[in-house]
C-alpha cells in the first residue's frame, strides 16, 4: 500500500477533485431540481456505484482495454450519450406536459427514487471518460512494489466516496433552491425544462469526447 503521507496527498487532491464542478456535479444538480431532494440522493448513490464499476474495472484491466480500443470507446460513449439524452428529453417533457407538484411536503414517489438510482449507476458506468480518469490519476500514487490492484480499488473507492459525498451536498443545496420556488409553479417548472436541457447538452458533451491517446 502507499505510505501515509502518499495516502494524505492522494485523498487531498482527490478531495479538490470531487469538489470541482464537473459533469457528475451538474447532472445531480440537474436530477435535483427536476425531481427533487431524494431523487437527487439517490442519483448521487447511483453515480457512485457507477465510478466503482470504472474501479473494479480498471483493476481488471477491462478499461484499459476498452481505451486502446478505438472501436469499443466510441461505441460505450455514444451509448452513455444516447442515454443522457434520451434521459434529459424525457424530463424535459414531462415538464411541459404536467403541472408542478406541491412542493411544501418534499416526498418523491417510491418508482422515482429508484429510478434516479438506477440511471445514475447507468450514466456513470456508461461514461468512458470516468474510465480514462481514473487510469490517469490513481497510478500515480500506487507503489509498483506492492500489490497494484489491491491499491487501484482502494483508492479508487475513496475517490468515488469523496466524489459521491460532493454529489450529496450538491443535491441538498439544489432542493433548497427547488423547495424557494415551491410557491411558484411556473418557475418550477422552468426548473424542471431547464434541467432536462442540461442532461441532453451533458450527453452531448460526452458524444463528443475524445479518445485519450
Amino acid at each position: 500500500m502507499p505510505e501515509l503521507s502518499q495516502l494524505a496527498l492522494f485523498t487531498a487532491a482527490a478531495l479538490i477533485l470531487a469538489i470541482t464542478p464537473g459533469p457528475g456535479i451538474f447532472y445531480v444538480a440537474a436530477r435535483t431540481l427536476s425531481g427533487g431532494r431524494a431523487e437527487g440522493i439517490a442519483s448521487s448513490l447511483g453515480t457512485g456505484i457507477g465510478g466503482s464499476v470504472h474501479v473494479i474495472a480498471g483493476a481488471l484491466g477491462v478499461s484499459a482495454i476498452v481505451l486502446a480500443s478505438a472501436e469499443l470507446f466510441t461505441a460505450l460513449k455514444l451509448i452513455g450519450a444516447a442515454y443522457l439524452v434520451f434521459i434529459g428529453w424525457r424530463t424535459f417533457q414531462l415538464a411541459r406536459r404536467e403541472s408542478a407538484p406541491d412542493l411544501s411536503v418534499m416526498v418523491e414517489p417510491p418508482h422515482g427514487v429508484r429510478r434516479a438510482f438506477r440511471e445514475g449507476i447507468l450514466v456513470e458506468a456508461l461514461n468512458p471518460k470516468t474510465a480514462a480518469f481514473f487510469l490517469a490519476f490513481i497510478p500515480q500514487f500506487i507503489d509498483p512494489a506492492g500489490a497494484v490492484a489491491l491499491q487501484f480499488v482502494v483508492l479508487g473507492l475513496i475517490s468515488v466516496t469523496l466524489n459521491t459525498l460532493a454529489d450529496v451536498v450538491v443535491a441538498f443545496a439544489a432542493s433548497r433552491i427547488r423547495a424557494g420556488a415551491a410557491s411558484r409553479p411556473e418557475l418550477i417548472r422552468r426548473l424542471r425544462e431547464a434541467s432536462g436541457g442540461a442532461m441532453v447538452l451533458l450527453g452531448l458533451g460526452l458524444a463528443f469526447a475524445r479518445r485519450p491517446a
